[in-house]
């Protein structure tokens, strides 16, 4: 008896040790089979107190009434499978006649409570099935990204969300995104993890970082093109306007619309073409978008205007050619002059990290999904890269990139450096491998070193 009260104190110890510093091995352990357990057994009383219940049906209280038995109670939605994730539980529910999902959404965070889980989520799958999930604890606390994930040609996974699923990039489904963030708050890092994703796969690299390359230009190996100015971003955005009317001529001397083929076969975007004449596809990362669209004279505004209207006709007319939008900010909005509005209105997907206003929020959230306004300006200033990301759907999530240092951004696209494409349109903008010395140093006063 002694042996068995000191083993039970040891496991007792150490799953408490486990919750408190490694919560992920604590819910593979011993928190998945406790979870499971205290929703089985409380499920019934939940459900009813969570009003998730209906009352038994005319023939059933028939039945009992024939045959002189008690009186059936109220009936909670069937469970179909109850699955243990590596972050939680997920719960698959058949609805009862009369019951909508809309009502087990309105009951997650009652569920949340009465389950004892750290966050509740709930989706509909089809017609009578919702899928609740359950995270068992902060997974964005501490980002650990699955080994395996479900990526593909263009879908790169760049965060994890909050209730333990992968969040991916799919630039097949969501050809543009905005991505807004105030100073220090992960923007840079969820860069890095997209550039990192996209450096195996074959694609073009196109970057614009206007605060002279501090940014991209340490990963310039893995880049086909890169401007580090807006004179530069200019003509750069030019040579993509001509290379996109290229591949659409290319498209249209293949489409052959005759009567013997086949209506999958008719071309009408890169990926309808054969592999063999299948032109790159092309992501354009634009970082400081504001610093595109300043001006301080009337040649600066001839510029502006024509950078502008270059990344409209691509956000308008890149899709279909295979040329994708990433748009980077600190804000987005009307302030920044005319254009910028109707820019916006073609970047599908929209990821806000955290805000120094409710404006900036609006900027992203306000005319797609006004529900995220709120979380995106509470997002705390000490979980930096933890960020909300929604689309034209009205759905949103809380998600957080893991993080990926600068080096370790470099090594992977030096690493897949051989998958860099020329392109001819852009061939005057390849970036300049090495550090070639500067003329005149620029006077930078350093600190003076200390003791």
């Amino acid at each position: 008896m002694t042996w068995f009260m000191v083993a039970l104190v040891v496991v007792v110890a150490a799953a408490g040790l486990l919750r408190w510093r490694r919560p992920a091995w604590y819910w593979l352990t011993f928190g998945a089979s406790l979870a499971m357990l205290r929703v089985l057994v409380r499920y019934g009383s939940v459900m009813d107190a969570c009003g998730l219940t209906v009352p038994p049906s005319r023939w059933r209280l028939a039945v009992a009434r024939a045959t002189n038995r008690p009186v059936p109670g109220p009936r909670a939605p069937r469970i179909l499978r109850i699955r243990p994730t590596r972050t939680g539980l997920v719960l698959r529910l058949g609805l009862r006649p009369g019951q909508d999902a809309f009502d087990v959404a309105a009951s997650c965070d009652r569920l949340r409570h009465s389950f004892a889980m750290y966050g509740v989520t709930s989706r509909e799958l089809r017609s009578g099935v919702v899928e609740v999930r359950m995270t068992g604890y902060d997974v964005l606390k501490r980002v650990q990204m699955p080994a395996s994930t479900d990526a593909g040609p263009m879908r790169v996974p760049v965060a994890l969300r909050e209730d333990g699923s992968v969040h991916y990039r799919d630039y097949r489904a969501v050809p543009h995104a905005l991505t807004l963030g105030a100073t220090e708050s992960g923007k840079s890092v969820y860069q890095r993890n997209l550039v990192a994703g996209l450096a195996p796969l074959d694609v073009a690299l196109v970057g614009i970082d206007c605060k002279q390359g501090v940014e991209l230009f340490p990963l310039a190996r893995r880049f086909s093109a890169l401007a580090d100015n807006p004179d530069a971003a200019a003509d750069l955005l030019d040579a993509l306007v001509a290379h996109m009317e290229d591949v659409y001529q290319l498209i249209r001397a293949e489409q052959r619309i005759t009567a013997d083929v086949p209506d999958a076969e008719i071309a009408a975007d890169i990926w309808s073409l054969p592999a063999k004449l299948r032109p790159v596809p092309v992501v354009v990362l634009v970082d400081e978008v504001a610093e595109l669209a300043l001006y301080a004279s009337k040649e600066e505004e001839k510029r502006r205007d024509r950078i502008i209207t270059a990344l409209a006709r691509l956000a308008q007319l890149g899709r279909a050619a295979g040329i994708y939008l990433e748009i980077c900010g600190q804000r987005f909005g009307s302030e920044l002059g005319k254009g910028i509005t109707m820019l916006r209105a073609q970047l599908t997907g929209r990821t806000a990290h955290r805000v120094n206003d409710e404006s900036s929020a609006n900027m992203a959230f306000g005319d797609i999904a006004p529900d995220a306004v709120l979380a995106a300006i509470q997002i705390p200033t000490d979980m930096p890269g933890v960020a909300i990301t929604g689309d034209s759907t009205g759905g949103w999530a809380r998600i957080r990139a893991p993080h990926t240092s600068l080096r370790q951004a470099v090594n992977t696209c030096n690493r897949h450096a051989n998958r860099t494409p020329d392109l001819p349109a852009l061939a005057p903008f390849r970036p300049v491998l090495g550090i070639p010395a500067p003329a005149d140093a620029p006077a930078v006063e350093s600190i003076p070193a200390t003791a």
